[in-house]
Formats: C-alpha cells, structure tokens, sequence
C-alpha cells in the first residue's frame, strides 16, 4: 500500500467502466505514449474498481470530478477522506478514441504531477 510516511509504495490503477476484457492490454497508443517516456505498460492488465480497492488504497486519485462521485458513491461515506482528483482542481483529458497525441499528452500531464505523490 501506499505510505504516506515515506515507506513501501504500490500503486494499481482500476477504472469505472469495463471496456476492455480481462487478459487484454493497456490501450496500444497509451503503451507506445508510456514507452516513449521510459515506462513499460506492455504487462498492464485492466480492472474495474470496488470497494475492496478502494479499502485496501490508502488514497484514490480520480482522474475527473464524474469519476470522484463514482468513486464516493462506490466506496461510500467511510472512503470519501482518502479520495481526491489527480489535478486538484482540473481533469485529466480522456484520450479514448482520440489520436495517439492525445494520450501522449495524457502520459506527460500523469507524469509531471505524478511526483507530488510520490514519497
């Protein structure tokens, strides 16, 4: 889990919507977007969040404020202190069906806040 005291860090990404089937691949142009910046996503599964995630997480970032009420909503009243956007007061552009520059910027906005979380 993650520490917020500087100790062992894991971090799992989830999303609300079952798009992809299970076994299958990050998006192709999120994983060239992520190699380009020195991250290997080619063993990345995806998952849908619940509520035994979002228990286990010692903080959730959402992406947008429609995934935050999700989320609230999901993890209910107990979860809600642990929960926040990724920008603080903006949203992470979605790059789904969009061109692959699109999820270049998406890696570069991830990236350039990511260390904010980071111990």
């Amino acid at each position: 889990m993650l520490s917020l005291r500087g100790g062992p860090l894991e971090v799992r990404s989830a999303g609300l919507i079952d798009k992809w089937v299970a076994g299958e691949t990050a998006h192709p142009s999120m994983i060239a977007a992520a190699s380009d910046r020195g991250y290997d996503l080619t063993g990345h599964r995806p998952a849908q969040v619940d509520k035994t995630l979002i228990d286990w997480a010692d903080l959730v970032l959402a992406m947008d404020r429609s995934v935050l009420a999700n989320l609230h909503t999901i993890g209910g009243a107990e979860s809600t202190a642990k929960m926040q956007l990724y920008l603080e007061d903006q949203h992470v552009p979605d790059p789904m069906g969009k061109p692959a520059a699109d999820f270049t910027a998406c890696a570069a906005i991830i990236e350039a806040r990511s260390a904010r979380y980071l111990p």
